[in-house]
């Protein structure tokens, strides 16, 4: 004997300047999981908000299923027994995907210039675009950043400014050493903020016991000041002496 088709019913907005991308993902994930939906379309903003009225909600989509109003995507994920994403938790995920990816594009250069991906210069390569990748994310927007960069770092408490000066510090370093010229130049610029944020962080995090955000990639983000941050900064200190005993 089969079972009965399992149904469930959408209501999202599909405009014609707006496709709720909500809506999208709830329908996806009902068909995923063996639901017939419904597709019921609010076309305009009059019908959105009178729906809205109607069933006492604040948001779209709203999915029922049978005759139960479950609630938007994130309440049909909890239904389904899936994870909710936090917004507000911490995670480490953004650090780990730039060093990932900077990795492997060293490998690559390295495989491109030198026919294997793993050489010494493999390493240099790392650590200077691991440089301007963190640098480029935090001049997205060097405001917030300088905001966050104040929590923590010592110099930055002292001489604010020194909170917009640094992501610009960092790329041009990291570019420098991408390049192998102006090593005058990159290595102490490497050597002077690797220090300086090193300290910054052990102090923060280790003697102080506090419990702060990182501005390592950005202004905005949830990666939690630590152990990743303080390998950014002795990185860069690791990479200025090896290239000044060079």
């Amino acid at each position: 004997m089969t079972s009965p088709q399992k149904t469930a019913v959408l209501h999202r907005m599909v405009m014609a300047d707006h496709v709720c991308p909500y809506g999208l993902k709830a329908r996806h994930l009902l068909r995923s999981r063996g639901y017939q939906v419904d597709d019921r379309w609010l076309t305009s903003r009059e019908e959105t908000d009178a729906f809205k009225a109607e069933h006492g909600v604040a948001t779209t989509p709203q999915v029922f299923i049978a005759g139960e109003r479950i609630g938007g995507h994130d309440d049909l994920r909890r239904h389904l027994g899936l994870k909710v994403r936090d917004p507000k938790a911490t995670t480490y995920t953004p650090v780990l995907v730039v060093f990932a990816t900077t990795a492997i594009m060293a490998a690559m250069i390295s495989l491109a210039v030198y026919g294997t991906p793993l050489t010494q210069q493999t390493a240099v390569w790392f650590i200077a675009l691991s440089m301007m990748v963190l640098g480029m994310l935090k001049l997205q927007n060097v405001e917030s950043f300088s905001t966050m960069f104040l929590n923590y770092d010592l110099l930055a408490k002292r001489w604010p400014p020194y909170g917009k000066i640094y992501p610009f510090a960092e790329f041009g370093a990291g570019a420098l050493m991408v390049a192998g010229v102006l090593t005058w130049l990159s290595a102490p610029l490497a050597l002077t903020i690797g220090v300086i944020g090193a300290v910054s962080v052990f102090k923060a995090v280790y003697l102080d016991r506090r419990t702060l955000k990182c501005a390592c990639v950005g202004g905005d983000s949830n990666v939690p000041l630590g152990f990743l941050s303080l390998t950014e900064n002795l990185m860069m200190i690791a990479m200025a002496v090896w290239m000044l005993a060079m």
